[in-house]
């Protein structure tokens, strides 16, 4: 056995932060999605939920597009040399990423054809192209076309008088090819109006449900907007825009005008990705390749749907339960008494609640209940994502009006909820509430709420604080932590922070709270550390977490530092995962999985064995820079012995799963976790969701006594 010297020196030795240590975060995060592919094809799933992680598919990769990739390509035209941790430029990244994005297009589109629409006809849910419509339908969609869809349509000619027209980001599109005498150009472009299904039913039902896509209707009836010109042929595409904000917030006077200027010139922000179908003429391709400025590695053709998102309204609203998940009832862990006065059960001692199987109604139910006791004086809460009828923002009007002090930290640069955030902060001010847009040059990403309630003599706050947003809808399929608690120590800590985000103040010192930018990173480089040391000395050690992306540089080399040191890693990582497993000497002792299923995973979850006397930590970060470095983030601990058990409990679960998760391999690809002879078969989701219901069960028994 090496003697702790030798052992010293080699681990001083390691370079840790060599470029072959780490997996490009963009190659890291298409691995991801194909796992959310995976599901698409996995036949065990319910016909209609797979159809909709094809959905999910489009949705991300358009996103990727328009942020990441849009970010790449900026980066390439400015001639900038930086690289990341494993030693990529953003040409060499951009290059890799077109190949293994196409190869991912290429499955998802023979999914489609192969699996997923054969198997919808086979429960007869079918789709036309409009050539083949019986002529029994024909005459329903001339109407529709008639009334419905060529009103609004306008068709936009390209010639030296009529430049090509500015359109919108992931719209649909037919590039028309015409010809006739006296022209002034052969081609012109139509619009679909995004007002309008993509989808359109057939006019009866009589036996299964039939649709054509609006693009085919276009396109078969596009001649009546061209009089007295012949339309020598149609051809759908689709451009993905740069959807990055600018917004220099010191330089503006009003933030939240600065950013809806902002969210106007976004839709139209420089072209990125050019999707076509398949039977487009390379002669045409080549026009809209010089009109959006665009290299051939820019363009994916496309055999089939041209933006399977459109298809998600299906996927959710279709009234076949019989091809969906069987639904389930969240269960309360409180009471299913409807007067049960929650600040009565939180003095009793701390609430931890795991989303979807724990309702998040009992969050609502809480604000809810603060907003009309008249002894709450003050309601402090962050806002990043909410839903469009959100009962959470309803509840801190109703408050403001009731003569509460009530402070909203909304965060408007939530990507792509910006629009809605505005208009939150607009109805909230209105009412009355103190809104404010948290820290210059930080997104405000911390999930907290702070109620001061005034209880004969003292004055005591109440605090909520969770891994995921105050959003109903998403806590619905989101899985996620949360802890009601009273406790001085951590509630007068979060008092604190508010005031850093609401006024102007240095960050004090904490005992309970980490909170970005100003202690997170060190904190958590201080507990691995920690680890270390407990492995030197050859007491207990490990660390076990559960993130949605692992990238951050300092923090891998730091796990890379523990496992070298012997300190045993699991990490549960949802997408981007940097880290590489299985190199000698740097991270023989980490293992990487990830889990796609039902729900999204979403809670954060940190387990230090800290020599037998177990931390754990909840929050609302990733180990990401920009969690780290750039946001408000707050992680906070669970200290009631039973609540860390149970907390333990769920990462167990997690670890045991055999049935969804994956395994990352040395070259950064997962397969499925391969089950032991005999092993029985674990769905960790599954799990969760079938205690639930028994417990759900047992309180009903418990109330009918």
């Amino acid at each position: 056995m090496r003697s702790r010297a030798v052992h010293c020196g080699l681990y001083m030795a390691t370079d840790f932060s060599n470029k072959n240590n780490f997996i490009n975060r963009e190659l890291s995060w298409l691995e991801f999605n194909q796992r959310v592919l995976d599901q698409a094809f996995d036949e065990a799933n319910p016909l209609l939920e797979r159809l909709k992680f094809l959905c999910i598919v489009s949705s991300n990769l358009d996103e990727f597009f328009e942020v990441r990739v849009a970010g790449l390509k900026q980066q390439q035209q400015t001639g900038s040399t930086d690289t990341g941790p494993d030693g990529l430029s953003a040409a060499e990244t951009l290059a890799r990423i077109s190949v293994r994005a196409r190869k991912m297009v290429d499955d998802q589109y023979r999914c489609w054809r192969e699996h997923i629409a054969p198997a919808l006809e086979r429960e007869k849910i079918r789709f036309h192209n409009y050539p083949e419509v019986p002529e029994s339908e024909r005459e329903h969609f001339e109407k529709f076309f008639r009334e419905t869809v060529y009103p609004v349509l306008t068709p936009l000619a390209v010639d030296p008088a009529h430049p090509f027209p500015q359109l919108l980001n992931k719209s649909l599109n037919v590039i028309v090819e015409l010809e006739g005498e006296d022209l002034s150009t052969d081609i012109a472009v139509v619009q679909a109006p995004r007002i309008l299904p993509r989808l359109v039913p057939f006019s009866s039902k009589v036996d299964g449900d039939d649709y054509v896509f609006l693009g085919n209707i276009i396109q078969a009836h596009v001649q009546s907007l061209f009089r007295g010109v012949k339309v020598k042929g149609t051809h759908l595409f689709r451009v993905t825009r740069n959807s990055n904000l600018y917004v220099d917030e010191e330089e503006a006077s009003n933030l939240l005008h600065a950013i809806e200027e902002e969210l106007r010139k976004v839709k139209r922000g420089a072209a990125v990705r050019l999707e076509v179908k398949e039977d487009c003429p390379e002669h045409v391709l080549r026009r809209l390749l010089e009109i959006f400025n665009l290299e051939q590695e820019d363009v994916f053709r496309i055999d089939g749907p041209l933006n399977f998102s459109r298809l998600m309204p299906l996927a959710l609203q279709l009234d076949r339960p019989d091809l969906r998940y069987k639904r389930f009832t969240p269960c309360s862990v409180v009471s299913l008494d409807t007067e049960a006065d929650l600040f009565f059960h939180i003095r009793k001692g701390d609430i931890l609640l795991h989303h979807p199987y724990d309702s998040f109604q009992t969050v609502v139910d809480f604000l809810a209940q603060a907003a009309e006791d008249p002894q709450v004086l003050a309601i402090k809460q962050t806002l990043y994502r909410t839903s469009s009828d959100s009962p959470i923002v309803q509840a801190l009007i109703t408050a403001a009006r009731n003569g509460k002090q009530v402070t909203a930290v909304i965060e408007l640069k939530a990507r792509f909820d910006e629009a809605a955030n505005i208009q939150w902060a607009r109805m909230m001010r209105e009412a009355g509430v103190d809104v404010v847009y948290g820290v210059t040059g930080l997104k405000t990403h911390a999930k907290a709420m702070v109620i001061i309630r005034s209880e004969g003599e003292r004055i005591r706050r109440y605090a909520h604080m969770g891994t995921g947003n105050y959003h109903p809808s998403t806590a619905k399929i989101y899985t996620d932590l949360s802890l009601l608690t009273c406790r001085e120590e951590l509630t007068s800590e979060l008092a604190e922070t508010f005031n850093c985000l609401t006024g102007v103040s240095r960050f004090p010192a904490m005992k309970e709270l980490l909170v970005a930018p100003w202690s997170l990173y060190e904190g958590f480089q201080e507990l691995i550390e920690n680890e270390i040391g407990h492995a030197w000395a050859g007491r207990p050690c490990g660390i076990y977490a559960k993130v949605n992306s692992l990238v951050e540089e300092g923090i891998i080399e730091a796990l890379y530092r523990a496992s070298a040191a012997g300190v045993p890693i699991r990490l549960l990582v949802r997408g981007m995962c940097a880290i590489k497993v299985g190199i000698p000497g740097v991270s023989q002792n980490i293992e990487v999985r990830s889990l796609v299923g039902r729900f999204l995973e979403h809670s954060r979850i940190f387990h230090f064995v800290n020599g037998g006397e177990n931390r754990i930590l909840l929050g609302s970060a990733d180990w990401m820079p920009r969690n780290l470095f750039r946001r408000v983030e707050t992680i906070f601990p669970v200290t009631a012995p039973g609540m860390k058990q149970h907390v333990q409990e769920i990462l167990d679960w997690f670890w045991r799963d055999n049935v969804k998760a994956q395994v990352m391999q040395p070259d950064g690809t997962y397969r499925f976790r391969e089950r032991a002879e005999g092993e029985v078969l674990f769905d960790a989701q599954a799990e969760f969701l079938a205690d639930a219901q028994r417990r759900r069960k047992n309180q009903t028994k418990t109330i009918e006594r």
